[in-house]
């Protein structure tokens, strides 16, 4: 394949608003070093972790929701997931569907051609289970909002199935958040799943993944994107803030507890989803996109003997588990739209917006 010496691309210049996101058509197009590969981009999908290390929400001097503008003050020390700097110009954004099209040295020739989607989580090659070696596509190193990208070979998997690019492209981030969340809450057959956020990227695959393991879900969500929501076979759905929460439990599951909360939101309504955990239920948490600083009652804690858990670093081989649900048609995509690449910053807003259910996508249509 003929591979331009430059290409596109949105290049993140620093933390702040939109306008830090630059559109560029004469990037030059990198090149696979040893154990890499090229992928050509054909869509990549919108995440959190875009929006927030833009703005630099994940900075401790920033205690507010996650608005997706400039903040007044962010800490230079501490703007990233990861609570360190990272360096700019950067280009963002991890959930790829994409076409490998070159190999450096020492990786696999076989795969170029194979359609693919890229592993988020990129590990030591002499230390994978060492969390704190690892690093984030689109946030450590460049990323997909761009023509081509380069990555790692253990982190390409080839996919077969009838998705599109821009369906492939929903699922990397928010699934393997979700599948992580349920993984490190132990859930199981018979276990109610209370979800906050059901209608996001992480919401609306919590949803499919706990139901896939014969949880009793119950999604939540402002009444607009009920019916919408519906079509993903939760259990029951509820208002995105009950007055009541336990009696609105009650109502639809005779019960006013749940087993588990898997939670995207936190912000001021927290503490009604930490009363309607039964006695050893769990609260698993990847997000805090209505506010980070909630209030907890201790008592409420230790003498309902819950478990708490954070889940932000999968382990391997959970990337791998999600690309076979995909191929045997056990999760089904949730596409809210798409934007073309030039139209980042479009999409970016829509995203913050939240009126959506589902991922938005940008492709890589000229």
């Amino acid at each position: 394949m003929n591979i331009p010496e430059t290409m596109r691309a949105v290049v993140l210049t620093g933390h702040g608003d939109y306008d830090k996101l630059v559109y560029r058509d004469d990037w030059p197009t990198p090149k696979p070093s040893a154990g890499q590969v090229l992928v050509k981009v054909h869509a990549c999908g919108l995440n959190n972790t875009d929006v927030n290390t833009r703005s630099g929400w994940y900075s401790k001097a920033v205690s507010d929701a996650t608005t997706g503008g400039a903040y007044e003050t962010v800490d230079e020390e501490d703007p990233s997931w990861g609570g360190a700097p990272i360096s700019f110009p950067r280009i963002q954004g991890a959930d790829v569907a994409g076409t490998v099209v070159a190999v450096g040295p020492d990786a696999d020739s076989g795969l170029i051609g194979k359609r693919v989607m890229i592993e988020t989580w990129i590990r030591d090659r002499n230390d994978p289970e060492n969390l704190d070696k690892c690093r984030y596509f689109g946030s450590e190193c460049d990323g997909g909002f761009a023509d081509y990208t380069v990555i790692d070979q253990p982190n390409v998997h080839p996919i077969d199935c009838e998705l599109s690019d821009a369906e492939i492209a929903t699922f990397a981030t928010s699934w393997v958040t979700a599948e992580n969340m349920l993984n490190r809450a132990h859930v199981g057959k018979g276990d109610i799943v209370l979800i906050p956020g059901a209608s996001g990227g992480v919401g609306s695959a919590l949803v499919q993944l706990a139901n896939r393991r014969g949880a009793v879900t119950i999604a939540m969500a402002s009444k607009a994107k009920h019916e919408q929501l519906k079509s993903l076979n939760p259990h029951a759905v509820l208002e995105r803030s009950p007055a009541n929460l336990k009696q609105a439990l009650k109502e639809c599951i005779g019960r006013d507890s749940v087993s588990v909360v898997a939670d995207v939101v936190g912000g001021d309504n927290w503490p009604s989803l930490i009363d309607v955990l039964e006695r050893g239920g769990r609260y698993t948490v990847s997000g805090a996109i209505a506010g980070p600083m909630v209030e907890l009652d201790l008592r409420t804690l230790y003498l309902n003997d819950l478990t708490f858990t954070g889940a932000t670093i999968t382990p391997p081989g959970l990337f791998a588990d999600l690309v076979g649900y995909i191929e045997r048609g056990e999760v089904k995509p949730v596409l809210a739209g798409t934007y073309r690449l030039e139209n980042l910053h479009d999409a970016q807003r829509a995203f913050v917006d939240k009126q959506h259910i589902g991922n938005i996508v940008v492709t890589m249509e000229p």
